[in-house]
C-alpha cells in the first residue's frame, strides 16, 4: 500500500501538477477543441491519486490487484492522458499531440480497450461513478471469496474523479444508495466541486448540499477548501481509507480554467480551448517556461518513479500469491481462471433438455439455465430490479450480498434500473465474475445509456428481461413492450436473442456466457410456450430451419419426417414463416393448415438477428433461399426492421401501436396473433408472388 505520509518536496509538487496543466492546454490548443477546464482544476486530485495513493503498475495495466481509477468527468479527459504518460503507460508523448484526431489513442473522452489503464468508457455523465460502485463490488465479492488468513489476494481500491454534473444524474444517486447501503468500504470519490456547468453556474439548477446528500445515504464525508492543496487531499484520502464500512466522499472545492487569468471560474472554459494568447498568459501564470508537449526531467523522473513502486508492488504480490497457491491451490486455479475470463470446457454440461410437447415459460428456463450454470461456474453472479420472483433469477442454495457480507452471489439490485446495468458493467470490467440483471423488458429503457456502454465497451453482461411482449397480458399498455425489441437490435455490438421456446433458452444462454466480446440482451416470455426440437448449436446460428417444406412426421415435433427435394438436392419451399420467441408457434400452426393445402411451407425460427448476420452467406442463403419470395415473419413488436427478411413481397405481421390490458391470449388474438391471420397473411403473399 502506497505510504501517504512520505514527504514530497513542494515545489517539486506544484511543477508536477502544472505538468499535467501544461499538457492539457498543449494537447486542446493542437487540436483546436476540448474540454480544458476540468483537468486544470482537477490536477491537484489527479496528482495526488497517481503519484501518492494509488497502487499499480503502468507495465502491467491489468495486473489483478492493482487499484482501480475512473474518471467519471470524462469530458476532461486530458488530465488521465496527461497522467498516465507521466506515470509510463504505454502512451507516448506523440499520442498526446494527436488528441481527439483520427486514429490516435487520445479519444474525446476515455476508451476502455483503447488506450492502456483506462479502466471503463467516460463521457456521459453519471456512468462512471456508477460503474465504480461495481469496481468495488467485484472487489469485496472476490475478496470474500478467495482471502484467506494471512492471504489478502484480493484488496484493492476504487477510486473515481466525479464533478458536478455527475452527481446531478440521477443514475449517480441510484448507484450511490447502493453502495452506502452496502457498506463499500474501498470506493473512494473525489467529487470535483468547481460549481460550473456548461449553462453557467451550477447554481442555477444545484443548489442542494452534495455532502449532506450523501451523508444520508450512509458515506463517509469530508471536505477539502483548496484543489491545490495536495497535503490536505492526501490527508483526507487516508481517512478515508480509515473507514472500511462507509465508502467516502471527499468533496474538493476547485476552480475549472485554474491559472487562466480571464477565463478561469467561467462556463467559457469548460469546453472551449483557451485560446493562443490565454494559454500563452495561462502558462505563464502557472510558472510554465519549457516548450510544449515537454515535461521537465525532474518531473518526469519523480512521475516515473510510479514504475519502480508498481513493479515492487506487484512482485510483493506475485509472491504472496504463489505462498497462497501452495497453501490453496484449487481457489488459486479458480481465481486465475476467472480472472482470465475463461470458461470450463464444460460448463455447460448440466444445462437441461426440454421434453418436445410439453410447455413452459422462457423466463423459468432460464431460471434453470441460471442454476445449471452456476453450478459450474462460480465467477457467476447477478440479481434483479426488485423482480427477482417475476424474472426468475434466484440461484439455489445461494444468499444475497449484503453490507458486511459480499460472500453471496445474489444482487439485490432495488428499483434501479439504470445503475443496475452500470453496476453490471463495472462488475465485468473488474474481471473475476460473469454478470447478468434483470428486469422487465419494458423497463430496458430505464437503462439504455448503460446497455450502449457495455456494448461499446464489449463486456460480457447478460441482460435477462422478461415479460417480452403483449402476451404479459393484465398489466397493460405501460408494461408491455412495444418498440423496445427492435430498438435494442439497432445498437451495435449487442447480441438480442429471443427464444421460442425452453431449449432455445438454454442454449441462448450458453451462447451468452462464450460471447467474451458482446453482451447479450434476452427476451424471455411470461406466458408458457410449447417446447420444440431444436438442434444443438441452433441459437447460436440465431436462424435455422425449424420445420422443413413437405415434411411428414412432426420435424418440429421430433420426428425425422420426409422432405420434398429438388434434383439438385436442396428444398425450394413455396412459403417460408418466420418466427421468434412465443410467435414461433403460431408460424408451425400455420404451416399445418398451408401445408394440407398443398401449399410447400418452411419455417424459420430466428431467434437472433445479429447472430444469424454474422453467419456466412452460404448458411444464409439455405435458410433464407433468395428463390423463395413469399414470406411471413410473425413477431409480437414493432415491425419496422423486419422487410429485411420479408422481402419486397412478404408480409409482416407485428404490432405498431401500444398494447391493451387484458388476458395475454386476449391480447394476443385481439392483436392479429393467430395462426388465422398468418394463414391469411400467407396467402397474400403467396398470391403476389405468383403473380
Amino acid at each position: 500500500m502506497p505510504d501517504l505520509t512520505a514527504a514530497t518536496d513542494k515545489a517539486l509538487t506544484e511543477r508536477s501538477v502544472n505538468t499535467v496543466r501544461a499538457l492539457t492546454i498543449d494537447a486542446t490548443q493542437a487540436a483546436g477543441d476540448g474540454h480544458p477546464g476540468m483537468p486544470l482544476g482537477a490536477a491537484g486530485m489527479g496528482y495526488t491519486l497517481f503519484a501518492k495513493a494509488m497502487r499499480y503498475n503502468p507495465r502491467d495495466p491489468k495486473w489483478p490487484n492493482r487499484d482501480r481509477y475512473v474518471q467519471s468527468a470524462g469530458h476532461g479527459s486530458m488530465l488521465l492522458y496527461s497522467l498516465l504518460h507521466l506515470t509510463g503507460y504505454d502512451l507516448p508523448m506523440a499520442e498526446l499531440e494527436r488528441y481527439r484526431q483520427w486514429g490516435s489513442r487520445t479519444p474525446g473522452h476515455p476508451e476502455y480497450g483503447h488506450t492502456a489503464g483506462v479502466e471503463t468508457t467516460t463521457g456521459p455523465l453519471g456512468q462512471g461513478i456508477s460503474t465504480a460502485v461495481g469496481m468495488a463490488l467485484a472487489e469485496a465479492h472476490l475478496a470474500a471469496r478467495y482471502n484467506r488468513p494471512g492471504f489478502e489476494v484480493v484488496d484493492h481500491y476504487t477510486y473515481v474523479i466525479a464533478s458536478d454534473g455527475d452527481l446531478m444524474e440521477g443514475i449517480s444517486g441510484e448507484a450511490s444508495s447502493f453502495a452506502g447501503h452496502h457498506g463499500l468500504g474501498k470506493l473512494i470519490v473525489l467529487y470535483d466541486d468547481n460549481g460550473i456547468s456548461i449553462d453557467g453556474s451550477t447554481s442555477i439548477t444545484f443548489t442542494e448540499d452534495v455532502p449532506a446528500r450523501y451523508r444520508a445515504y450512509g458515506w463517509h464525508v469530508q471536505s477539502v477548501a483548496d484543489g491545490n492543496d495536495v497535503g490536505a487531499i492526501t490527508q483526507a484520502i487516508a481517512a478515508a481509507r480509515n473507514e472500511p464500512q462507509r465508502p467516502s466522499l471527499i468533496a474538493v472545492r476547485t476552480v475549472i480554467g485554474y491559472g487562466s487569468p480571464h477565463l478561469a471560474g467561467t462556463p467559457k472554459v469548460h469546453g472551449t480551448v483557451l485560446g493562443a494568447e490565454e494559454a500563452a498568459a495561462t502558462k505563464a501564470n502557472l510558472g510554465v517556461d519549457w516548450p510544449a508537449f515537454t515535461v521537465p526531467d525532474d518531473v518526469l523522473a519523480h512521475m516515473r518513479a510510479a514504475l519502480d513502486r508498481g513493479a515492487k508492488d506487484q512482485s510483493a504480490w506475485n509472491a504472496l500469491f504463489e505462498r497462497y497457491r501452495a497453501e490453496h491451490p484449487d481457489l488459486a486455479a479458480e481465481f486465475e481462471r476467472t480472472t482470465r475470463g475463461e470458461l470450463p470446457a464444460d460448463f455447460a454440461a448440466d444445462l437441461p433438455t426440454y421434453p418436445v410437447g410439453k410447455s413452459g415459460a422462457t423466463r423459468k428456463a432460464s431460471h434453470d439455465a441460471i442454476n445449471a450454470l452456476a453450478s459450474r461456474l462460480p465467477e457467476l453472479v447477478g440479481g434483479s430490479a426488485d423482480l427477482a420472483g417475476s424474472n426468475f433469477t434466484d440461484i439455489a442454495g445461494e444468499k444475497a450480498m449484503r453490507p458486511g457480507d459480499y460472500s453471496g452471489r445474489i444482487i439485490h439490485f432495488g428499483i434501479r434500473e439504470h445503475s443496475m446495468a452500470a453496476i453490471g458493467n463495472g462488475l465485468c470490467l473488474h474481471g473475476g465474475v460473469r454478470p447478468f440483471v434483470a428486469t422487465f423488458l419494458i423497463f430496458s429503457d430505464y437503462l439504455r445509456p448503460a446497455l450502449r456502454l457495455s456494448a461499446l465497451m464489449g463486456q460480457g453482461v447478460v441482460f435477462d428481461f422478461t415479460h417480452d411482449s403483449i402476451g404479459l397480458g393484465g398489466d397493460g399498455p405501460t408494461h408491455q413492450p412495444i418498440g423496445e425489441l427492435m430498438a435494442m437490435r439497432l445498437m451495435p455490438g449487442l447480441d438480442v436473442i429471443r427464444p421460442a421456446d425452453g431449449n432455445e433458452t438454454v442454449q441462448a444462454w450458453a451462447h451468452a456466457l462464450s460471447s467474451r466480446t458482446h453482451p447479450t440482451a434476452l427476451a424471455l416470455t411470461r406466458q408458457n410456450v410449447p417446447n420444440l426440437n431444436v438442434p444443438a448449436g441452433a441459437v447460436a446460428r440465431g436462424a435455422y430451419v425449424l420445420a422443413e417444406a413437405g415434411v411428414t412426421g412432426g420435424l418440429a415435433e421430433g420426428g425425422a419426417g420426409a422432405t420434398t427435394e429438388q434434383p439438385d438436392g436442396t428444398v425450394h419451399p413455396d412459403l417460408i414463416l418466420i418466427g421468434t420467441g412465443s410467435e414461433v408457434q403460431l408460424c408451425l400452426a400455420a404451416r399445418d393448415v398451408l401445408e394440407a393445402e398443398g401449399v410447400r411451407t418452411r419455417v424459420v425460427s430466428m431467434p437472433s438477428f445479429e447472430l444469424f448476420d454474422r453467419q456466412p452467406a452460404e448458411y444464409r442463403a439455405a435458410v433464407l433461399p433468395s428463390s423463395t419470395r413469399a414470406r411471413v415473419t410473425v413477431e409480437a413488436g414493432a415491425t419496422l426492421g423486419w422487410e429485411r427478411y420479408a422481402g419486397d413481397l412478404g408480409e409482416i405481421v407485428g404490432v405498431d401501436r401500444f398494447g391493451a390490458s387484458a388476458p395475454g391470449d386476449v391480447v394476443m388474438r385481439e392483436y392479429g396473433f393467430t395462426a388465422e391471420n398468418v394463414v391469411a397473411a400467407a396467402r397474400r403473399t403467396l398470391a403476389r408472388s405468383r403473380g
